[in-house]
């Protein structure tokens, strides 16, 4: 799934550029802010980026060159949003090395067809031809050959984030995880009834078995947001990744498989919030030391609505708060939470 940052200073232009693009199924980063946008693009390299031309404090144009500055950036597909009377500068963008542009006002259409048309010319589909895109933090959709699947029943598609999960197992270990209240007997038919729901949802060809043993096909080459959290989150732990980079890593984490019910769902859940509070607690570090206390607390804070009784974090609450003098600080010292209240 090729991935697009909007940059805008308009909020409503980009909820409403991230809504249409994500709808055509893409994934979709925004930043309201360019030099915002520039600490992001240090950990995240999308394959489309666009930009608006008249910003304050930085203009698209600007934002352009600095993004040209870097490397590894030096050929990313960049196009600009402009309104008619900004044409001159479209003309000096594209010498700049934008690739095109949409004008403003834009229809969905509009938008779609010229991000379709940029990412073809980049040798990008919006999935690819056998790529698939799995995305189980916070939400719970695959998305194959650019279309969201549309699963037969729901037990199906948790079905898939176990074998995703778990690589190969055998019918018994599946049906023990996703039916463990019910007898052998039962819990081996609702496996094989829900394997076929599986491969109904996908393909024939989706689940492979040898030797009773069951796994998804090595060509569907999943792209599994988890399996990159975890990933970064080794790398924060080697201290390979500074603040802004801890930070994008944080919000990466989500409530994994929103819905699902099974014992093998809760310890996925448990790996993931210990990784995400010690990405959390490496955040309020990096902060400290950074002098921005106002940061440390939201990372702390964001630690104790996953772990109200971290009491290195309930510290860590108090110290920030102290630190810039916010009164709140008694309540942290406390440990009263008051997590309706916005820190940042």
């Amino acid at each position: 799934m090729p991935r697009i940052l909007v940059v805008d200073d308009d909020a409503a232009i980009l909820k409403l550029i991230s809504v249409i693009l994500t709808r055509a199924g893409h994934e979709v980063r925004t930043s309201g802010h360019p030099l915002e946008a520039l600490d992001l693009l240090q950990v995240f390299t999308p394959d489309l980026l666009i930009s608006d031309v008249v910003m304050p404090y930085m203009t698209g144009l600007e934002f352009l060159e600095k993004v040209r500055e870097h490397e590894k950036l030096s050929a990313l597909p960049f196009m600009l949003l402009s309104s008619h009377a900004e044409r001159d500068d479209v003309r000096r963008g594209m010498n700049l090395g934008a690739d095109d542009y949409v004008p403003k006002p834009f229809t969905p259409q509009d938008l779609t067809t010229a991000v379709d048309a940029r990412l073809r010319r980049a040798g990008l589909t919006r999935q690819g031809e056998s790529g698939m895109a799995v995305r189980g933090l916070g939400t719970a959709q695959v998305v194959w050959k650019g279309l969201p699947v549309s699963w037969v029943s729901r037990k199906a598609l948790e079905l898939f984030f176990y074998l995703l999960e778990h690589k190969e197992v055998t019918s018994w270990e599946a049906a023990e995880a996703l039916w463990p209240e019910k007898d052998e007997a039962r819990a081996s038919s609702l496996f094989h009834t829900t394997l076929h729901r599986l491969r109904r949802s996908l393909s024939n060809e989706a689940v492979v078995s040898t030797n009773r043993r069951y796994a998804l096909a090595p060509d569907l080459h999943p792209d599994y947001d988890v399996t990159r959290f975890e990933l970064l989150a080794a790398q924060a732990e080697q201290g390979s990744l500074g603040l802004e980079e801890l930070r994008e890593l944080s919000g990466l984490y989500g409530h994994f498989l929103p819905g699902a019910d099974s014992p093998w769902v809760d310890d996925v859940r448990t790996r993931l919030e210990q990784k995400q509070l010690g990405v959390l607690g490496l955040a309020a570090q990096a902060a400290t030391q950074a002098g921005r206390a106002r940061d440390a607390a939201a990372f702390h804070q964001r630690a104790l609505a996953i772990d109200p009784l971290s009491e290195p974090d309930w510290q860590g609450l108090a110290r920030a708060l102290g630190t810039i003098g916010d009164p709140r600080a008694r309540l942290a010292a406390q440990r009263e939470a008051w997590w309706a209240v916005d820190l940042h």
